[in-house]
């Protein structure tokens, strides 16, 4: 059994992976709301939170998505979840990749899961990870050759952001720090609906992006 130095291990870890950026109390207040303290979350599923920690450290579950400025390690709700459907951390990362035609790119994938750096989606499973990358390469490809004449086009543009919008919450300011520059929804939603308003009328028809 890990004793609780582990936790500071964690926190390190964390720190090696996301960088040392202090959170604000906009930080803390996004992350309240929508992710919960690993030391609750065992508590009210029955689990010891150090075993929890200890599977963070063996790359058996993922990091904590936030380290909140009172040091609570923030997770979310359902961070258990895919290890019961795999049949417990220890089948988890084999389940996870064969989600993925390619090996290599459920391995990439399974690295960046247990990173914890996958805030950026409501509900973190190889469904959504899949399907969001997805979205993105095709608001990508669509402006990369702009139709905004086409009603069509903007129509078929604007059901692509509404789905990544359904898939993707807001993002703490954190965030920006962390990754670097613009997330996804700065640039895959906020910036594609203020460049290309969205149709007062959308006419029928097919996928006019294709």
């Amino acid at each position: 059994m890990r004793t609780s130095t582990y936790a500071a291990e964690v926190a390190r870890r964390f720190r090696e992976v996301n960088g040392d950026h202090p959170m604000t109390v906009a930080d803390d207040a996004y992350v309240s709301t929508r992710f919960t303290p690993l030391e609750s979350l065992c508590a009210e599923s029955g689990r010891d939170v150090e075993e929890a920690r200890g599977q963070m450290l063996d790359g058996l579950l993922p990091l904590p998505g936030y380290l909140r400025s009172d040091g609570a390690e923030m997770v979310p709700r359902d961070l258990f979840d895919l290890a019961v459907r795999a049949g417990g951390p220890e089948r988890l990362r084999g389940w996870f990749v064969a989600h993925w035609p390619d090996p290599a790119d459920g391995a990439e994938e399974w690295e960046a899961y247990l990173s914890g750096r996958y805030v950026c989606l409501h509900r973190v499973a190889p469904d959504t990870i899949r399907r969001k990358d997805e979205l993105t390469a095709a608001i990508t490809d669509a402006l990369g050759a702009p139709r905004p004449d086409s009603p069509l086009w903007a129509a078929a543009l604007h059901a692509l952001v509404d789905e990544l919008d359904a898939l993707e919450p807001e993002f703490a300011p954190y965030d920006r720090l962390r990754f670097g520059g613009p997330t996804s929804r700065d640039t895959c939603i906020d910036a594609v609906r203020n460049r290309f308003p969205r149709p007062a009328e959308a006419s029928p028809g097919g996928d006019a992006l294709t």
